[in-house]
């Protein structure tokens, strides 16, 4: 069972779960996208009190700048979800020039602490209470100081901490020990034994403000544990999927798929930080093994390589009695290494412009620090690549910098996958160098042969050179690795839809939008498929759901054109090349190729291949140039492309 507790809250014929993340009307759930039920606890648990709309905009989009009518949209979504009207008031009043009050009475919310206990109160909102008030625990049976229900509950201080070699050494003993005892008891297979989730650490810090330190350990360990052949780790998009969630560890399992979880807590106060954490078995919820950490935050490298040694050593030692992987480079400078964690915490939260900015920055900040750091000069390449492919950084020299990044991170670094991934990613896209990028590729899967990672970029590489079979197995293998990474259900949609296996592919792209609902692509995939099926009519009804304009209207050309309406089509071309013509070029071919307009498409084909446009690696699979094959263009440019006729 997870160690943190459970948080209800009722109000009307309505019940908001946190661990779960699901509203309810009488006990049939209630849809709202992620989002929107994020908005909707912010006012539940200061209901009563009038939050601005600066104030919901910094807890629902923390660090990301967005436009105000998100809120308004997500306000709308839960009224409509709580079945009211602006006009109603019976749960969300608009104030005015100010924000919105959640007016209804929160009766009671349960929580359910680590050891089954029930704690029942009168819910107020979280606002009322200061940190150090609501740390204070409640007396229940026996004595035993239990949490608040409203608030978080820190660790107790740990005794004497020991050394690496004493924790590596007590750690294999219990690990070896409690395989022994259970040796004749009736067990899982060894291969369903060997695999592993590891959650991202909760933060218990006082500023709730070290996320990217708590995800960044979560990462190392991830890490560290792909390198060993045989242990199926699952990636960290479908780990990190269950952030704040709470579930019992038992359904985690299940979900991803492992016999195995690693989960814990983080808690920064001044110079210090106190981890703890622990490797549970998920079939019966046996604590395999558990230890707490006290360090200097100076300390902030020994301390998550001594824990990511520890967990591995313990987990090879029984469980694959396996070497470790080669170890990676990383920095001896703890400022170098922190910059580095907080990059990556960026880079993960998506590609627009703050968060890029944002990453870009502290990745610099870490190359400054350490300019032998391989890692930071990796993804200082991804990082300048997606700027180039989102209209951020003129795209000839981001690209042309990406490429030297990735080949200073493996000169630094020659143990070091992230620089072969950087490289191959570099090759593939833009400089279709396909021989490198298979060497490349070859060289990272060799360092983590179970790294999703690189399944996926073999699955790109595959789908360049027209293997479309082998791209998709490669894909599906990464899928089983990384089940719940929404961009990955949208490229297996994409990949099947190529294939003509139109079923499957409707079926991945939504599921990309049940794992992300506000993901832009999926609903434009949709409408490709729904086009090719036949039914252009619902590819329009789909489409108006794209949030981003570029996809929308590229899919609205191809439906109106298959309905017959030309005066649209025409109009949703015009728009898209008079908006996003610059970065939009092969969009542009796949419409005029559509139409059987060759001159045209090869025109736009022609500034494609200048510019190095991303989409010029769909040119084998692409069922939109099916009319323009044959011509003679099409070969002349595949030899440029050093691609197989």
């Amino acid at each position: 069972m997870s160690l943190a507790e459970k948080e209800i809250y009722r109000f009307g014929h309505f019940t908001l779960d946190l661990t779960e993340r699901v509203l309810s009307c009488e006990g049939i759930p209630v849809s709202l996208t992620p989002k929107a039920f994020d908005t909707l606890l912010c006012l539940v648990r200061n209901h009563g009190h009038v939050l601005s709309k600066d104030e919901l905009l910094k807890q629902v989009w923390p660090d990301t700048f967005v436009e105000e009518v998100n809120l308004a949209v997500n306000i709308s979504v839960i009224r409509k979800a709580l079945g009211e009207n602006p006009q109603d008031c019976r749960y969300i009043a608009t104030v005015p020039g100010r924000g919105y009050r959640f007016v209804a009475e929160v009766t009671d919310f349960v929580v359910h602490n680590g050891n089954g206990s029930l704690v029942r109160a009168l819910a107020s909102p979280v606002s009322d209470f200061p940190a150090e008030e609501s740390a204070v625990g409640l007396v229940e049976e026996g004595g035993a100081n239990k949490p608040d229900a409203a608030v978080f509950t820190y660790p107790k201080p740990p005794v004497a901490v020991p050394s690496a070699v004493t924790i590596l050494f007590l750690i294999a003993a219990a690990f070896g020990g409690y395989l022994w005892n259970r040796h004749d008891t009736a067990t899982p297979s060894a291969s369903a034994m060997t695999s592993i989730a590891v959650l991202p650490f909760t933060d218990l810090s006082p500023g709730r403000d070290q996320e990217y330190f708590s995800d960044g350990l979560a990462e190392e360990l991830i890490n560290d544990l792909t390198k060993v052949s045989g242990l199926k780790v699952v990636g960290r998009s479908s780990s990190f999927q269950f952030r704040g969630r709470n579930e019992d560890l038992r359904s985690v399992g299940k979900k991803l798929g492992v016999a195995n979880v690693l989960e814990g807590s983080i808690q920064r106060e001044g110079d210090r930080v106190r981890i703890r954490a622990e490797l549970v078995q998920v079939r019966d919820g046996f604590q395999l093994w558990a230890e707490s950490y006290d360090r200097k935050i100076d300390d902030i490298f020994e301390m998550q390589d001594e824990i990511a040694g520890s967990v591995t050593g313990a987990l090879q030692l029984k469980l694959l009695g396996a070497k470790a992987g080669a170890s990676r480079e990383r920095s001896p400078n703890g400022a170098a290494y922190e910059a580095f964690l907080h990059a990556r915490y960026f880079v993960t939260r998506g590609r627009d412009k703050a968060d890029l900015d944002n990453a870009l920055a502290f990745c610099e900040q870490a190359i400054s620090l350490d300019p032998k750091y391989a890692s930071a000069w990796a993804m200082r390449s991804y990082i300048l690549d997606t700027m180039a492919d989102v209209e951020l950084r003129e795209p000839a020299t981001a690209f042309r910098m990406a490429r030297e990044d990735a080949e200073r991170a493996i000169e630094l670094d020659s143990n070091g996958v992230e620089g072969y991934l950087a490289l191959a990613w570099v090759q593939i896209n833009r400089d279709w160098n396909w021989e490198g990028a298979e060497l490349s590729l070859n060289k990272a899967a060799q360092l983590e042969p179970g790294s999703a990672s690189v399944l996926r970029v073999r699955s790109f590489l595959a789908h360049s050179l027209g293997r479309l079979n082998e791209a998709i197995a490669f894909h599906e293998q990464a899928l089983a690795i990384d089940p719940l990474l929404a961009s990955s259900h949208s490229y297996l949609a994409f990949l099947l839809y190529c294939a003509g296996d139109y079923d499957k592919a409707e079926a991945s792209a939504r599921k990309a939008l049940e794992l992300n609902p506000q993901k832009t692509y999926d609903h434009f995939t949709l409408g490709e498929i729904l086009v090719a099926q036949g039914h252009a009519q619902q590819a329009l009804v789909e489409l108006q759901n794209e949030p981003a304009p570029f996809w929308r209207l590229t899919g609205e050309a191809l439906a109106y054109r298959a309905l017959g309406r030309t005066h649209e089509a025409e109009a949703a071309l015009t728009q898209l090349i008079n908006d996003h013509q610059k970065y939009m070029a092969y969009q542009i071919v796949e419409i005029y190729a559509d139409r059987g307009d060759a001159d045209r498409a090869f025109q736009w084909l022609n500034r494609a291949y200048e510019q190095r446009d991303a989409g010029m690696r769909n040119l084998k699979i692409d069922p939109l140039l099916q009319h323009i094959r044959n011509d003679p263009r099409y070969s002349e440019l595949l030899k440029k492309m050093n691609l197989p006729s």
